[in-house]
Formats: C-alpha cells, structure tokens, sequence
C-alpha cells in the first residue's frame, strides 16, 4: 500500500493554507458568524436564549452526523473531492438561510452547514496532514496553519457583519446571510483549482477500527472542549451588546479572536511537537480556558480585547493538537478514522453546549453565569487531558 507521504508536494505551506480554505467557510462563517447575527435575529424573531442555543446545537448535530460517516464518504470519494465539495454544500446552507424567518427552514440551513463543515473538516485535516508528511521536519508548523484556516472567517464575518447591521438597521440579519454566502462563494474557488493530488492520496485510505478504551480519558476531554468553547462562540457577541458595545466594539472584539488564529503556527509550534500524549492538549487548552474565564471580570474594553486575543490563540491550536495527537500516535492510514473518532466526540459536546447554556441564561437571567460555566469546562477537559498516555509506537 502507498503511504499518503508519498505523493510529491511541491508547495506545502501554499496547499496547505488553500485546503483551510475550507473550515474558513463552513466554521469561520457557516457557523462562528452566526453568533455576530444572533442579537437580531433573536430580537426580530422573538427568540429566547434556548431556541437562540437550539440553532448552534442543530449545527452540532449535523457536525456529529457527518463526523459519523466522513470516513465512509472521503473512502468513496477521496479527500479532495469530499473538501470540495462540502464547502459547496456549505455555501449553499448559507444561502438557505438567508431565504427566510421560518424556525424550520433556518434549522435545516445550519444542520446541512453542520453536516457539510464536519465532512469537509475531517478530510481536510487528514489531507493537511497527509501534505505536511511531506515534510516531517516542519510537519507540526504546517499543519497548524490548516487549523488557523477557520481565523480567516472569523476576521472577515467580524469586519463586515457588525457594520451591515448597523447600515441596514433591526431586522436586517438575513442582509448579513446574504453577504456571508457572497463571502464564502469567493473564499471557495481557489479550492477548485489546487493540485491536492488527490488520487495518490485516496489510493491509500482504508476505513481502520478505532479502539476507544486507550484514549477514552483524551475523548471525554475533548467533548468538553466541544462543549465549553461553543458558549463563548455563541453569547459573547450577545454579552459585548449588553455591556453597551455597539457595531465598532462587536468588530473589533471578533476580529481579535480571527487575527490571533494567524499567530497560532508560531506560538505553539513546540507545543505541538510535544510527543507525550495529551501534554501539548492540557498547555493550549488550559490558555483557552483562562480567556473565556477573563469575561466573568467585567465589560472593560481592554479585558475583553485580552479576552478575545487569549482565547482565540489558543482556540484552535486545541483543535490542531488533537490531529497532531493522532498523527503521532497512529499510522498514516488510520489517520481519517482517528480524526473522525476525535470530531465525534467534540461534536457531541457541541451538541450539549449552546441548549444547556441557553436554558442556563433563561433560568437564571445571567450571561455571566454561563460563561462561567463554559470556562469551568474548559478547565476541566485541560485537566483531564493530563492523564492521557501515548497509544501509538
């Protein structure tokens, strides 16, 4: 069988920084911009905070179902073509949702963005690490800068979303839909025409049992990651609004947390190389932990900006750490069925997140109580990450 490393990768950091491409679109802006959109939404619409939650948590559920089968569709299709063409499918899910009001339609949109986000994110993280494998002495770096990918979104949706909303005035979320979709349609293309060599890579993918049981303590810490960082992803625009920030501050706030994601390659890159089980997880996780806990102090301009810059640094290279656990620990094969493994366990805390804070802020009337919450959680998937051992040789 063909080790994926094989395939002759010429421009590694260029495929690479065009493959995160991909999560731009279906996590930077199919799923993190809809927090910039929320506040309206929910006040045009008549939402409470648990229906608000209930449409993050329709996304994770779709993030779910397509981590459950990303293997099967990246071993029929191949990696590239599965990227390709789930970033399509997430454009259009943006679309849908700028098409109507309706409760039912709006959820469909962000359980196909979900859906789609997952699949492209697996293939394109086993992609990314296929393609760094062609350098194994830069092979971290490289593929942290996949995982900055979603920072791009994030920036972008930041500096346009706040400004359309304040130029169009209440009720014009769905403008902001509209003008996301026409974002992602430009951030897709270049996917189309980047020579992934995509055939070597597919001729080697097999679907590999994943024995659960040796990782079992890293899994519970990443489904709290999953669950504990969606809080803040979700409800901070909302908590920047209600401390009196208006279009400016909700800005600048998301596009710190998208600009820091740039500076993740070189701040972890040691980090990363960390090659003693869930250590290199439990230092970037616990920095995470520590910049959703800042909010909890107050509305101060400057601790939120501190805020933004932690977290986001910090948020995903998370992520990054867990490729790079698998990378080290299992075979270039097992990598898409590993991957996948770790997405389901993020996407069930997903799933719980955003609902349970929701009906959290409902009972209790505090955005400031479930931030604390989200936090605490982080905090303790960083702990329980300690305790994972190498699994691999």
């Amino acid at each position: 069988m063909r080790s994926p490393a094989a395939a002759p990768y010429v421009h590694p950091a260029r495929l690479i920084l065009i493959l995160s491409l991909g999560p731009s679109v279906g996590l930077g802006i199919g799923r993190f911009a809809y927090a910039l959109v929320l506040p309206d939404m929910r006040d045009t619409l008549a939402w409470s905070y648990s229906a608000a939650g209930f449409m993050n948590t329709i996304n994770a559920a779709g993030y779910l179902f397509g981590a459950l089968v990303a293997s099967r569709v990246i071993q029929r299709f191949g990696l590239g073509p599965s990227v390709r063409w789930s970033t399509l499918a997430c454009v259009v899910a943006l679309a849908l949702s700028a098409i109507s009001g309706n409760f039912t339609v709006l959820s469909f949109g962000r359980l196909l963005i979900g859906f789609a986000a997952a699949i492209g994110f697996v293939g394109g993280g086993a992609l990314a690490a296929t393609i760094a494998q062609s350098r194994p002495e830069r092979a971290n770096f490289l593929l942290s800068l996949f995982y900055a990918g979603p920072g791009v979104g994030i920036m972008l949706s930041g500096m346009i979303a706040p400004f359309v909303l304040q130029g169009f005035g209440a009720g014009s979320w769905w403008i902001v839909w509209w003008a996301m979709t026409l974002l992602a349609v430009v951030m897709t293309v270049p996917l189309w025409f980047a020579p992934f060599h995509t055939d070597a890579a597919a001729g080697s993918i097999v679907r590999t049992k994943f024995a659960v049981m040796p990782v079992l303590i890293y899994l519970a810490a990443y489904f709290l990651f999953g669950a504990g960082y969606i809080a803040y992803m979700t409800f901070m625009i909302a908590y920047v609004r209600d401390g009196g920030g208006g279009a400016l501050a909700q800005s600048a706030f998301w596009s710190l947390i998208g600009i820091s994601a740039f500076v993740t390659p070189w701040v972890w890159r040691r980090v990363l190389a960390l090659d003693r089980g869930g250590l290199a997880t439990t230092i970037i996780l616990g920095v995470n932990a520590l910049g959703a806990a800042l909010p909890i102090f107050g509305h101060s301009p400057l601790l939120l900006g501190i805020s933004a810059l932690v977290f986001g640094v910090a948020f995903f290279a998370v992520v990054g750490s867990t490729t790079a656990f698998v990378r080290l620990n299992y075979p270039p094969q097992a990598w898409p069925t590993a991957i996948a493994a770790m997405t389901i366990a993020f996407g069930i805390g997903q799933i719980l997140g955003p609902i349970v804070v929701g009906a959290i802020t409902d009972t209790v009337g505090s955005l400031s109580f479930a931030l604390n919450v989200s936090a605490a959680m982080l905090a303790l998937g960083a702990v329980l990450s300690t305790f994972q051992r190498k699994v691999g040789p």
